[in-house]
């Protein structure tokens, strides 16, 4: 069975070179680059190939401890904040840190690691994410604290990036969105099962040790990454200055603003969930989880079932979800007063979630050659899209219009998106981009 794998796996890349139409290029183009000829001769060289799965699976464990820390951290928020004799609103400002370390971590690792194989920035990223993590879990005060959340954040926009770089390599151009929805599932599984396991050992044994649990999924990673993750070779063309360019595509940045403005909606009703449930839906505390689990599995879901469209129809999907996270946003204040129309409401906002995989995917195909810097930016982009639409759901509930007016809130920011979209999928129909 290994060697009937092991067969299928080289037989793409054992390709005559006088067939570049057979060897497709990340960003769209025809012709055979020079990293993807690179990339293929190490994979030749590699004594062990592994199938796609494998390698996707052990990126996607990245994903859940990532996931894991990234939210784990928001509930286990009033735990540390009384150990560490500070306020919660204080407290607060460690999730706002590690935000601020995603956001400037993403591009500024892309750059400066031009030079560096995948293979050996991601068991890099992994390992520092470990020792962070670790580090956050016997901070001793509020200073060191909000540091090492900084630092914590710095890897996970560029870890998801080149992950997702590396699962979409592996597969064919018509399974990229596919494997780069592998790869996500790693962080909406931690949403569903991860967070809420994390935060009950917080609550039994102390908050310290779900920081030790990151710190040992981190080193997991790494570990499987230098097992299974196939060894690459660095373009030499690979520069920061390549990767800069970047900057200079408009569809790039169209791109990352249908991320950034877009998704906020999903996040200013997620942000602010057990709040309305409480207050509007006037529900047991104890059921917040529930509906928080249940939204995971929207998002789980909604990275399985949106690659299957996405990589028929890129664009379209894409201005599709947008649609569809708006409806569903805008039936949050009808559905917030019943429990179960809350619950079906929750799950089909989190569908909209796929959205994510299918820019990835879009950034691939508009990048050129600077595929790692526009792949990092994206987290960035989903980052502002966080701090987005809670301020301006926070903004709604502040001036009297109820907790359930943020899904109004999400709805607008989602056809914003949409405005966005169809700016670029316009300019993308008449320059063939």
């Amino acid at each position: 069975m290994s060697q009937r794998l092991n067969k299928q796996r080289r037989e793409p890349l054992d390709l005559p070179m006088e067939q570049p139409a057979r060897r497709t290029s990340l960003d769209g183009d025809a012709s055979v680059k020079p990293d993807t000829v690179a990339r293929d001769t190490a994979a030749q060289d590699t004594a062990r190939v592994f199938h796609p799965g494998i390698v996707h699976l052990a990126l996607a464990m990245g994903g859940f401890a990532i996931g894991i820390a990234e939210f784990a951290t928001m509930s286990l928020l009033p735990f540390f904040a009384r150990d560490l004799h500070i306020s919660e609103p204080m407290a607060g400002h460690a999730i706002s840190a590690y935000a601020l370390g995603v956001v400037v971590g993403a591009p500024v690792i892309a750059v400066l690691s031009a030079r560096v194989t995948r293979r050996t920035l991601l068991i890099a990223l992994m390992g520092f994410f470990a020792l962070m993590n670790g580090l956050s879990g016997l901070a001793p005060d509020y200073h060191t604290m909000l540091a090492l959340r900084f630092l914590a954040g710095l890897p996970h926009g560029a870890y998801f990036g080149i992950a997702m770089l590396v699962a979409a390599s592996l597969v064919p151009m018509d399974k990229r969105t596919s494997a780069v929805g592998r790869v996500l599932l790693g962080l909406t599984i931690a949403t569903t099962v991860g967070v809420p396991l994390a935060n009950g050992v917080g609550q039994m044994i102390g908050w310290r040790w779900a920081f030790a649990i990151v710190a040992g999924l981190a080193l997991l990673t790494a570990i499987l990454v230098a097992v299974f993750a196939p060894r690459d070779t660095v373009n030499t063309g690979a520069s920061p200055l390549r990767e800069l360019s970047a900057l200079g595509r408009k569809h790039v940045w169209l791109t990352l603003a249908i991320g950034a403005v877009g998704f906020g909606g999903l996040f200013s009703v997620y942000t602010y969930l057990a709040s309305t449930m409480l207050a509007v839906t006037h529900v047991s505390p104890a059921l917040v989880p529930v509906a928080l689990c249940v939204f995971g599995a929207g998002l789980t879901a909604g990275n399985i079932i949106v690659p299957r469209f996405a990589d028929r129809a890129l664009m379209a999907t894409a201005g599709g979800l947008l649609l569809w996270s708006a409806a569903t946003l805008a039936l949050y204040p009808l559905a917030a007063a019943n429990f179960w129309t809350l619950l079906i409401d929750v799950l089909l906002i989190g569908l909209g979630g796929g959205l994510a995989t299918v820019l990835q995917t879009r950034l691939m195909d508009v990048a050129g050659e600077a595929q790692s810097l526009a792949a990092a930016l994206n987290h960035s982009a989903f980052n502002v899209a966080n701090a987005l639409g809670p301020w301006l759901g926070g903004m709604a509930v502040a001036a009297g219009y109820g907790w359930a007016s943020t899904g109004l809130v999400g709805a607008g920011l989602a056809l914003s998106g949409f405005a966005v979209w169809a700016v670029a999928a316009a300019l993308s129909a008449h320059e063939g981009v």
